[in-house]
């Protein structure tokens, strides 16, 4: 059994989160682009966005596990919050960068027609030079499903249904499908993505017997949610059982989870001491960090800031 794409042996990333949401107007989001320019230059591995399509307005449902929110949690926003479309944002990205790949975590899959999702993320890995994983989730809103005509219950099968399309489009070069929600044949979709096997999928959720078949069956990684996000290691050993019960080799399998910030006495960010755990991690399985770092405002002061710690987290997992 094949997994998402074709990856190699895995080389541990440094990562940053994009805010492409605001809780108001913020007229313009050059300060994003211009952050995304000094990670490139800097040398950061991943730029990450989230997705957003409408709201409702009962966001309390974010704390709910139970919905797919997370215990304790809080929208960042109000409903009339700005949350910029990943897929076309990260086009944007494509042609201002030439080295960070382009990552969506998440992007809500199934609220997208399953052969639009794989003609757009196809036609962006082909146009940034084969740079493009796409994060996946339900999601936790029941309006957002509602809004696009979709139903909330059985979202997870609707996700799946939306990635075996996208996975056969990109594979086939004359594609058929047959299910209950949909039915082709002899179906073209060019051009394929770059990567091989297609666009490489990164499951996330909390790992439940749906998920872990999820990613056993879609992933190329692991996004940990929910109470796993306290314990990824562990939950990348629930992952590996999972891939090998499937008949998956783990080799070249990932997983991201935050890079754990140490303070000082100062307050401020200790680097080194930040990085000391990093080589246990990637040793566990941990092959993405997502660090969240107090980065200058100014271009020049943002890149000179983050290339310390890419130079320094290269020389802790020994790239």
């Amino acid at each position: 059994m094949t997994n998402g794409s074709s990856l190699e042996a895995v080389t541990p990333a440094f990562s940053i989160q994009l805010v492409t949401f605001s809780a108001e107007d913020p007229g313009g989001w050059d300060h994003v682009l211009d952050l995304a320019r000094a990670a490139d230059a800097a040398g950061v591995d991943r730029l990450v966005v989230s997705d957003h399509v409408a709201f409702g307005e009962n966001l309390e449902a974010y704390a709910r596990p139970d919905l797919g929110g997370i215990q304790g949690g809080k929208q960042p926003t109000g409903p009339d919050g700005h949350w910029l479309e990943p897929l076309t944002f990260l086009s944007v990205l494509a042609g201002i960068t030439s080295h960070c790949r382009l990552y969506t975590g998440i992007l809500i899959a199934a609220l997208r027609r399953p052969v639009v999702l794989a003609k757009s993320a196809s036609t962006l890995d082909v146009l940034s030079g084969g740079r493009l994983d796409l994060g996946v989730g339900v999601g936790w809103q029941r309006e957002e499903y509602e809004a696009a005509g979709l139903r909330f219950e059985g979202r997870g099968h609707l996700l799946n249904h939306t990635l075996e399309v996208c996975q056969t489009l990109w594979r086939e070069q004359r594609a058929e499908h047959s299910s209950e929600r949909l039915s082709f044949e002899a179906i073209h979709m060019m051009p394929k993505p770059l990567q091989p096997g297609g666009v490489p999928l990164w499951v996330s959720g909390g790992l439940n017997k749906r998920v872990l078949e999820r990613i056993a069956r879609f992933g190329s990684g692991w996004i940990p949610w929910a109470a796993d996000l306290r314990d990824p290691v562990a939950g990348m050993a629930k992952v590996r059982e999972a891939l090998a019960a499937a008949g998956r080799d783990a080799a070249g399998f990932q997983m991201t989870s935050g890079l754990p910030v140490v303070k000082g006495s100062n307050g401020e960010i200790d680097m080194q001491r930040s990085l000391e755990k990093v080589p246990a991690l990637v040793e566990a399985g941990q092959t993405d960090f997502r660090a969240m770092l107090p980065i200058p405002g100014d271009p020049a002061a943002a890149t000179d800031y983050l290339s310390c710690w890419v130079e320094e987290f290269r020389k802790v997992v020994g790239r």
